[in-house]
Formats: structure tokens, sequence, C-alpha cells
């Protein structure tokens, strides 16, 4: 293990949080940023800080899924000047062993039942059934032979699931016995070095949700909970769920939609929780919203940022109030809507270059982000999930509509070359 020295200013008189893992500078950078100009952030990772130094008063390399191994760093952090004030992440890997550290230090978190519930795929939907909320059939299965009894039983088409992994990763959709007995075991040995969990039944199988998908980030407070912006999520290469765009509306008629608040509510009460800040993901099927999958923490693929130009609500600022036990402020001033385009190739390639024609983006565009290196391959689902995509797109407009437009003509000023 190894400690630093405090690396930005003093700044005796505010709180000092313990933030699991940083993450990339795109994705959580600007959430590390809000955090930074009010609080003061030590940060537990795998590795000497890069970007985040400047933002952060000192930091510890630490094995961030081990939670025993951060307790006895937090330890030596909590052994200086300055008390530690609370435990703040949002990488969904890390949000058990962060919680478990919280627990054992006496600081204000959710619950570790709570959010191994919400980590286990099945765990979520048999606390849902348990509790006659947003109801999906799902059976986990070990091997191939358990998974299509459980597919018969349910009816295809039907979802297999690698039950611990996150982000869409591995999910197929499945149409009949041939095509689950081809792909189960691609789905079943689906695996992420920063995931550790393992089940001795990795897979769930779960009924075919038809319908829009959408997420919902909310504040759950003493059981209420306040949905505070809602994603239309675009969904790409099936029978994958790959999710290749996202768009937010401050004027989104679903935050003001009294079914899926009764479901938000009724899934928060069947797992367990009272207070945080969620990702919840739906399908809006004919039968009424339908939970895919809770997640205690903030949204990932920069849906917070959108989120915060359209409503001013911080996610960040959020978490932070909820790590040292106090109830967030929602500020919402709702002004128009946001969306994010990540750009995929047409196959497989192995990148060149990415141009960007400057002068034909829409000048709602606010950022364009070349995501693929020379020399990178890029390999389309179900070889690759996410690594595959060259660049990104988050523009703005009055409403989704026009961010739609904006998106189309700024993808034809992106383009990527195929190298070598």
């Amino acid at each position: 293990m190894l400690r630093s020295s405090p690396t930005g200013s003093d700044g005796a008189d505010r709180p000092l949080l313990i933030l699991v893992s940083p993450m990339a500078e795109l994705t959580r950078g600007y959430m590390l940023q809000a955090v930074a100009k009010e609080h003061r952030i030590w940060v537990f990772k795998e590795e000497e800080p890069t970007w985040d130094q400047p933002l952060v008063c000192g930091h510890t390399v630490v094995d961030t899924l081990d939670h025993e191994a951060m307790l006895r760093a937090a330890h030596d952090v909590a052994a200086g000047p300055v008390p530690v004030s609370g435990i703040l992440c949002w990488d969904e890997t890390r949000i058990l062993p962060s919680a478990l550290l919280a627990e054992s230090l006496g600081l204000p978190t959710m619950p570790p039942a709570v959010v191994a519930t919400c980590r286990d795929k099945l765990a979520t939907r048999n606390a849902l059934r348990r509790h006659d909320a947003s109801p999906v059939h799902a059976v986990a299965a070990r091997d191939t032979g358990e998974a299509l009894h459980a597919a018969a039983t349910i009816g295809y088409p039907v979802v297999l699931k690698p039950r611990a992994l996150v982000g869409s990763n591995g999910t197929t959709l499945v149409t009949g016995p041939e095509h689950l007995t081809e792909v189960f075991e691609s789905v079943a040995t689906r695996s992420m070095p920063e995931v550790r969990e393992r089940f001795p039944e990795p897979v769930v199988v779960e009924e075919y949700l038809d319908g829009p998908e959408i997420s919902v980030d909310s504040l759950c407070w003493d059981g209420e909970v306040t949905p505070v912006f809602v994603a239309r999520k675009h969904l790409g290469f099936p029978p994958h769920f790959e999710e290749v765009g996202h768009t937010v509306d401050a004027a989104d008629p679903l935050l003001r939609d009294a079914e899926l608040a009764r479901a938000l509510h009724a899934a928060h009460a069947a797992v367990g929780l009272t207070r945080g800040w969620t990702h919840t993901e739906w399908r809006l099927t004919a039968r009424g919203p339908r939970l895919v999958e809770i997640n205690a923490r903030s949204g990932g693929d920069l849906i917070p940022y959108l989120g915060r130009m359209v409503t001013g609500v911080d996610a960040a600022l959020a978490a932070v109030s909820l790590a040292l036990g106090e109830r967030p402020a929602l500020p919402v001033g709702p002004r128009g809507a946001a969306a994010i385009r990540f750009l995929y190739p047409e196959r497989d390639t192995v990148v060149g270059s990415v141009r960007v024609d400057r002068s034909n983006l829409p000048p709602t565009v606010e950022l364009v982000e070349i995501l693929a290196t020379p020399g990178q391959r890029l390999l389309l689902p179900p070889a690759a999930h996410v690594t595959c995509r060259y660049a990104l797109v988050i523009v703005t407009g009055d409403t989704a509509e026009q961010c739609a437009e904006a998106l189309d003509a700024a993808e034809r000023a992106v383009r990527v070359v195929p190298g070598g």
C-alpha cells in the first residue's frame, strides 16, 4: 500500500471524503471536479493518480475490490489531523466494497445487504417477486440444460444475462432452443476483471420485455422516491442490448407519470432501499413499467452530465450529501433537452484515424470526443462491448426531436478512417 502526502490545498474547514475509484476522466471527471470545489477528497485507487491528482488532497494505492484492505487504508487516513466524514463511490463494481467500508467505519451508507441485492440480478428479481413488485419471470441456470428448461417454462423469446456483470455486457435476446444452446456458454463465461462475484448459477434467464427502454435517476430519502431525470435509451446490435445513446428531456412526461412513480416506490421498497441515489432501468411494456435492473449509484454513459445540463441537479453533489448523512437539495431548473450518441463503425475495423469536420458540426454540439486511437481494433458486439465506440457526441436542444436532428448531422461530420 502506498500513501501519498496531500497534493491539494488544505481547506481545513471542508469535510474530508474518501472516494473509492474515481474511474475515467471522460466518464466521471466532471463529477470529481464538482465535488472537489466544495470538499476535500482522498482517493482510493489501484494505481497512481493521473488526471485526478490536482483535484484531490491525497491518495492511497489499494485494492478497491477488497473492503478489508480499504479499511486498513482508511484507518491510516483517519490517523491524520482531519477525520474522515464519508465514503463516496460511483463505480458499480466497487459499490458493495465501499458500502462495507462505510459500515465498518460507522459512516452513513446504504446497508451492504441492500447493495448486494441490487448487484445480484437474481436476488433483485426474487425481492421483487416477494413484494409483488414489477413482476418478471426469471430463473437462474448453471448449465445449458437448466437454461433450456427455464426458457421452455417462461416461453420464448427470453433474455440471457450474466448474473453479476454490468452495463448490459453479455445480455442476449434468445429466440429459440437452438439459439439458446448456441449462445449459452458465451454468456455464462463472460467476465470482467473488475467483477469478482461468482455464482454457481451464473446466468439469469428472463422473460423478454417489450416496449421502449428508459432509465431513471432518483433520490430516495426515508422511503420517498423522487425521479430527478429520465433518459430515453437508444439500443443497437440486436439480439444484444448495446446502449448506443441516451436522451434526457427536462419536460419528459414520465417525470410526472403516476404509474411509473408507483413502480419506482415499489421497486425501492422491495429491495429495502430507503436512502440513496439510484439509477433504475425500465421497459415500458404493454402491461406497464417493468424493472430491468436497479443500481445503487448514479447512471453511467454520461447520463448524469446530461441530467445536470437540463435540470441543474448535480448527482455528484447529491452523492456527497448522502455520504454525509444529509438529504440532498434538488434545485431543479428545467431547461430543454440534451442527448449523447456513441459512434460505432459499420463493421469490425482497424482504426487509421478518426476525423472530425468541425465546419459541418451543428452549433448545438456541446462535445465531440474521439475514443479510438490509430491501430486500435474495433470489434462489434458480441465480440466486444462498449470498447468498439470510436467517438461520442453530445448535443443540446429545446426538445428531444431537435437533439435527434443535431446528432444525425453531427454523426455525418465524424468518421472513422480504416487503417492497415
